[in-house]
């Protein structure tokens, strides 16, 4: 399920909580994983050059991520309202989110779980991986390329990144046939019957 951009600035915006609210701004804007998102470092986080470094994603792999400057604002505005700041993960566990380990997965998906049913979305439906596939979507919506798209999804394979082809509206209404560049007349003249050899 791919839900529209104002379908997702109701989800984000239904967190229950401030930190809920974080965890799903930070999923959307880099499409990475929630288990990757529970494992993200403070020092992962790199506003020189505006980008997220993830650390051991599927396949054991590292790549970075845009840094988005709405996220960067969001995510010092969170860490400003830290009491205990961490000194290793960005995403402490525990009810008050000071322990020395990070959240689970499981906290990342009752966050999405949690703003999905306050903001009166297909529950069922929608897990920490719709946010990732909205993430994709929207970025080919916009106009960035499948292998750009593919670098920043950790995909090893194109062909796992074309799947976002057939979810972009866009492409598929922007996609003209190759009937639209024929040079036709327009039907209406008498054509002269035809000859048989």
């Amino acid at each position: 399920m791919i839900l529209s951009q104002e379908e997702v600035a109701r989800l984000i915006d239904s967190a229950l909580t401030r930190f809920h609210r974080i965890v799903l701004m930070t999923l959307y804007a880099t499409g990475m994983r929630r288990a990757e998102l529970a494992r993200l470092k403070i020092r992962d986080i790199d506003s020189q050059r505006m980008i997220i470094h993830i650390q051991g994603g599927k396949g054991r792999e590292d790549r970075d991520v845009m840094l988005s400057p709405k996220l960067l604002e969001a995510l010092r505005e969170y860490w400003r309202g830290l009491k205990h700041k961490p000194s290793q993960w960005l995403f402490p566990g525990g009810c008050s989110h000071t322990t020395p380990r990070p959240i689970t997965p499981k906290a990342v998906w009752y966050a999405c779980r949690h703003a999905a049913q306050r903001a009166g979305l297909a529950v069922e439906k929608i897990h920490p991986h719709t946010l990732r596939h909205c993430f994709a979507t929207h970025l080919l919506e916009a106009g960035a390329d499948l292998r750009t798209i593919q670098l920043l999804l950790g995909h090893h394979d194109l062909e796992e990144t074309t799947l976002y082809l057939h979810l972009s509206k866009r492409h598929l209404s922007a996609t003209a046939s190759p009937l639209d560049a024929l040079a036709l007349s327009s039907g209406k003249e008498k054509h002269p019957p035809q000859r048989t050899p």
